[in-house]
C-alpha cells in the first residue's frame, strides 16, 4: 500500500513539473498574443530567416515580435505583421530591415528610426524596407570575383 502512495506522489510531482514547463514554453515563445501591443506591417522582397515569433529590435533592444508572415500573391513579396509594445512612438519615416546576429546567428527584424515628429498609427505600414541578404550568394560573388 505504501508503494502505491509513493508512486502517486511521484506522478503528481512529474505532472506539476510538466504543466509548469508547458506554461513557461507558451509564455516565452509568444504563441499567445498579448493585447497590449499594436500592429505594424512591412513588405519585404526577401524575408529569409524570419517567421512568427522572431524578435523585432531597435538599437539592439527587443521591442516586439513578428506575429504573421505571408506571401502576397499579386506582388510576390513577403507581407510581415509586427506586434510592438504599446508605449513606443515609432517615427512615421522609419525603415525596417531583416538583419542577422552574426555569421552563424539567427535573423531578426530591425527598426531603423527616422527623424519625423509624427508617430506611426496602429496598423500602419513601413515604406522603407530592406530584405535579408543571402550570405551564400555574397560568398559566391566574392569567390568568383563578380562585382
Amino acid at each position: 500500500m505504501s508503494n502505491s502512495k509513493m508512486e502517486t506522489g511521484v506522478g503528481a510531482v512529474v505532472l506539476i513539473a510538466a504543466i509548469g514547463f508547458l506554461s513557461y514554453l507558451v509564455n516565452s515563445s509568444g504563441v499567445v498574443a498579448s493585447s497590449e501591443g499594436f500592429e505594424l506591417k512591412a513588405s519585404f522582397r526577401s524575408a529569409d530567416g524570419i517567421g512568427a515569433g522572431t524578435d523585432v529590435r531597435m538599437a539592439g533592444v527587443k521591442i516586439g515580435t513578428v506575429t504573421d508572415l505571408a506571401l502576397d500573391p499579386e506582388s510576390f513579396r513577403a507581407e510581415v505583421v509586427l506586434e510592438l509594445y504599446q508605449d513606443l512612438k515609432i517615427p512615421d519615416d522609419s525603415g525596417v530591415a531583416v538583419s542577422q546576429e552574426g555569421l552563424l546567428g539567427g535573423s531578426f527584424v530591425e527598426i531603423l528610426p527616422g527623424g519625423s515628429d509624427f508617430a506611426m498609427e496602429r496598423g500602419g505600414e513601413f515604406l522603407d524596407t530592406q530584405g535579408s541578404v543571402s550570405l551564400v550568394s555574397l560568398l559566391l560573388k566574392f569567390v568568383s570575383g563578380n562585382k
